[in-house]
């Protein structure tokens, strides 16, 4: 009989153990979670940047090729045929 009651005891212990081992998990799974969000978040906030600060370095390439700089003139060429197509394009449908 004592050899039942000291498994009964043993695996009471364990399943307490097991229990308190979950809860920690779990609080641990969620801080995770929270962490993962939070640098998920962060990562979109930074690609973001990225795209503002290239879109805002084009320009600035642009303006300062606009300007006379002699370093970009391939890229001020192909701005200014972009705008004439496109002012084609909106003269011809002005026209229609």
């Amino acid at each position: 009989m004592s050899k039942l009651v000291s498994s009964v005891e043993s695996l009471e212990l364990n399943l307490k153990k097991l229990i308190s081992d979950y809860r920690r998990l779990k609080d641990e799974h969620h801080q995770l979670k929270v962490q993962f969000s939070s640098k998920s978040e962060s990562i979109s906030e930074l690609h973001s940047e990225i795209e503002r600060l290239q879109h805002e370095n084009k320009t600035l390439r642009t303006a300062n090729a606009m300007l006379g700089s002699n370093e970009h003139t391939k890229e001020t060429k192909l701005k200014i045929n972009s705008l004439i197509k496109e002012i084609d394009n909106c003269i011809i449908q002005l026209a229609e």
